[in-house]
This record gives structure tokens, sequence and C-alpha cells, in this order.
């Protein structure tokens, strides 16, 4: 299992997977990884067009992408909600720790340069109601420090929920996202960008359960890609800035109050075969004698220069773009 912080890249109103070529793309996202990301990406080996990455494995070029969150005050006004470093990673820039894993050595396949997917629904608006095989959930952590930070991710019945928590989180809120691990072993999207990965037999698995059985469609087992994002919510716990109602205030950048569209992309961009070497290599976390890693003062000065000029930042009197959800 690899785990690793990947600083932000960019924040803007762009989805090379969704919405290629448009410029603004509906709903704003929060961006990691190599500084080849744009408003259009082809499926070509992304590695080679990047010259640095966010991502502290310096081999992995690969861009990862969310919405973003922010804060509706009573009296309308929208303010983004910062992000900050997630355990063990003192010093990123907010963005994305990502996660790969596998069953065991040489138990997985690693993606093919070109490959991209996507998890979720930006347009999703009630639960799946999987239970611990949530593929997405929100942590409502307890108290500062990552307080009440034991179960593992979407396992916590009372921390963890498929919508945004329903009360202040005094230590912030975490974003998990998990995606399909069984791939056609043919193509390297789909029109949807998810009919080309599907889950094991038994239906969707949780963070690290990674040994079910694909099905015959979807034969090749490839390491399951995880995301958690840090929100530091803890400015906006004053239940007198919240709606009169009592209601939860935060909102997806779709336009989402709920928290069921919460949603991930991912574009594959890995040096060469450096992902195979690592899933095949026994890594632990950050630990990877088959990966070189770079100082997080450098994948900090990694970036991208925001093409879409427009407000993000401050009060706003709408989400960018309106918050469109598409």
């Amino acid at each position: 299992m690899l785990r690793f912080g990947c600083s932000q890249v960019v924040i803007e109103r762009l989805d090379p997977l969704v919405n290629p070529d448009v410029n603004p793309s509906p709903h704003l996202h929060q961006v990691v990884g190599g500084n080849a990301f744009n408003q259009s990406m082809p499926s070509t080996d992304i590695s080679k067009v990047a010259t640095c990455t966010t991502c502290s494995f310096d081999q992995d070029f690969s861009n990862y992408w969310t919405a973003n969150l922010y804060f509706r005050a009573r009296n309308g006004s929208y303010k983004r909600v910062p992000q900050i470093a997630n355990q063990g990673l003192t010093g990123d820039n907010g963005g994305i720790t990502v996660y790969y894993t596998s069953p065991g050595s040489k138990a997985t396949t690693a993606f093919k340069p070109g490959f991209r997917m996507l998890s979720g629904d930006a347009m999703k608006r009630t639960a799946d109601s999987l239970g611990k095989n949530m593929q997405s959930c929100f942590r409502c952590y307890t108290g500062p420090n990552f307080g009440g930070n034991v179960a593992s991710p979407c396992f916590d019945a009372k921390l963890d929920t498929e919508h945004f928590p329903t009360t202040p989180c005094p230590g912030g809120i975490r974003s998990n996202i998990i995606f399909p691990l069984c791939w056609d072993g043919k193509n390297l999207d789909s029109p949807n960008h998810q009919d080309h990965v599907a889950h094991p037999k038994t239906g969707p698995t949780s963070f690290a359960v990674v040994n079910g059985e694909c099905p015959s469609t979807h034969p090749v087992k490839i390491p399951q890609v995880h995301l958690e994002i840090m929100w530091d919510t803890t400015s906006f716990n004053n239940k007198a800035d919240w709606p009169e109602d009592g209601s939860q205030p935060f909102y997806l950048s779709t336009g989402d109050k709920t928290g069921f569209g919460q949603h991930a992309d991912y574009v594959f961009g890995w040096k060469d075969d450096s992902l195979q070497k690592a899933m095949d290599s026994g890594c632990y976390l950050n630990n990877c004698k088959a990966l070189t890693t770079q100082q997080t003062k450098v994948k900090n000065q990694c970036s991208v220069k925001n093409t879409v000029h427009e407000d993000t930042e401050g009060w706003l009197n709408e989400l960018p773009g309106g918050g469109l959800g598409m």
C-alpha cells in the first residue's frame, strides 16, 4: 500500500475529463499532481508532458481532482473552505492524500499511459446505503489533531457519513473517495469514464479490502485508488452563522448541499513502469525503495497557471459558475 501527499497544483474551473476543451467548465475543482493539467489532456503519456509534480513521489505526474467545499453563511454568501495537510504530511499545501492498494506483490496490473476514470456522480443526491462499503464518505473529527481518527475510512458508524455531517465538527471534516479495482483490460477510458472499470463480483469494497474476484467483463485487477481531502471547517463552527433552520451549511462547488454528489477524477501519469514496480515491491505508505521522493518545499513550488479569471476566494454572492453540477 502506498500513501503519500500531493499538494495543490491549481484551483480553477476546468475538467479535462468530463468537459474537455471547455473553459470554464461548469464547476470549480481543486487539482493536484503534474503540471500538464489543462483544459484538454489527450490520451497520451502524461509523464512525458509534465515537467514537475506536487506529489511526494517524483515519478507520479498523474492528476487527481475533486470539487471544492464552500460554507454558505446565513446571509446567503459563500466562502471557500481552506484545506490543510493530512495526518503525517506536515508542510503539504492542502491538496489530496493518495492511496494505492494491492492485495499483494505482483497481484495487480498498473494503469497504462492514457488511462483515466471517474468515481462518483456530481448529480447524485441520495444515498447508496452500502454501509461500511460506501465509496464516498465524510469524517467529522471530534477535536484538534485529527481527534477521533481511529477507525478505517468510512468504517466509523458515528463519525463517518455518506452525507455532510449535520453538526459542527470540532476538528474539521475529511473527505474519502474510493475508485473501483477491476478493469476490462482493453479500454483506457469510456464515454462516461466509468464503464471500463468495475467493482468485484460481490460489489463495492471498502478501503484496502482488495481481495474480491473481478467479474469476467472486467477481469484485470488494478490497484485500488483512494483519495482523502482535509477541510478546515473549524472557523465555520459557530451555529449562529448556520441556516436559521439548523441545517448544515456546507456545499460542494457543484451546488450540492447533501454531500452525496462527492466525486473524483483521475488521469494516470506515472513515469514508465514505476507504479508497477512499487505495487510489486511490497511498499508500505511512503516507504518504498522502488520509488524516489522529493522534498516538500520542492513539490510545493510546482504549479499550473490559472486560465479562468474569476473570484473563488473571499465572500462570494454565488458559487463560481453558479454551482452547476454537470
